[in-house]
């Protein structure tokens, strides 16, 4: 059975879909969105993120790391990252939760029981278990084997995806999934690319396969001003192509990941010049050029 690489799994998540849901979180993507707010399943590899504000100093990832990654001095804790071999084992014993690994290894029939484990919720809300990322397409195998545990076991599946992925990696995941959760950052390719670091004809692309084969889609913008909030005109004239769409959401800008970026030693590349948070006003106007081309807004 395939292996899987995840970052961790949530449940009673109300906006991965429709009803109360579980969404199980896959690493690594293909997109480098400058506004990431998760750069925890940015990489393929294995990470450990080291929260030195929660830190208490107790030393026990000391005895426990084999490759004397961690160290306590007067100085306090300090993490050697180019030591660390990422294996998890600090993460075990860190009395406060300084200490988080991101790519633990697993196989779908060992993740199955955790996302079977509120199933009578989802029964009586409608909902069901959502694959998101980091970039579920990227694990195609691991995920299609993981969609069709839960279509065996009757479960609403959802995938939340970026959709930059091949037509054969798509294919796998489609005859398991009940609705697609697509990612619309920007419709101009060279502004995708300087956005994402990639084109964006092959998501169009996909967007438009799935909806030639009816599976509902539910869209989501990431509203974020001086970067792509001058393209929502543009998205709401595609958008308004889409036959399977069950709607559209838009997702104000902002900018709360910033002790994840430093608890993994990576740099946030949008200062608030750069990117200032969207007023409530400017994400009600974005809303409204959606309705006026007649998508239906979720919210």
């Amino acid at each position: 059975m395939t292996l899987g690489r995840i970052v961790n799994v949530k449940r009673f998540e109300i906006h991965d879909g429709d009803g109360l849901r579980t969404t199980l979180f896959v690493k690594g993507c293909p997109l480098k969105c400058k506004w990431c707010h998760n750069p925890e399943s940015i990489s393929t590899s294995s990470e450990l993120g080291y929260y030195e504000h929660k830190c208490i100093g107790c030393g026990k990832c000391v005895a426990e790391c084999p490759s004397g990654a961690h160290s306590i001095s007067d100085d306090g804790h300090k993490f050697d990252r180019e030591k660390c071999k990422a294996c998890g084992k600090c993460e075990s014993v860190c009395l406060a939760d300084a200490l988080i690994f991101y790519g633990q290894r697993v196989t779908p029939d060992e993740i199955l029981p955790k996302l079977l484990a509120d199933k009578e919720f989802y029964k009586n809300s409608g909902g069901g278990v959502t694959i998101s990322g980091g970039e579920p397409l990227l694990q195609a195998d691991f995920t299609s084997e993981v969609l069709k545990l839960l279509k065996e076991n009757e479960i609403n599946t959802a995938v939340d995806t970026c959709l930059f992925a091949s037509r054969e990696q798509l294919e796998k995941v489609i005859p398991y999934t009940d609705t697609f959760l697509v990612d619309v950052k920007a419709i101009d390719r060279d502004l995708h690319k300087e956005l994402t670091g990639q084109f964006n004809d092959i998501i169009l692309d996909n967007i438009r396969y799935i909806d030639s084969l009816g599976i509902p889609m539910e869209v989501r913008i990431p509203f974020v001003p001086n970067q792509n909030a001058g393209e929502i005109e543009k998205i709401a004239t595609f958008l308004s192509t889409i036959k399977s769409l069950k709607g559209a959401k838009v997702l104000p800008y902002h900018n709360l990941s910033g002790t994840k970026y430093n608890s993994l030693d990576m740099n946030y590349s949008l200062s608030e010049t750069d990117a200032p948070i969207p007023s409530k006003e400017d994400a009600e106007n974005a809303r409204a050029v959606l309705e006026s081309h007649g998508v239906k807004v979720l919210r």
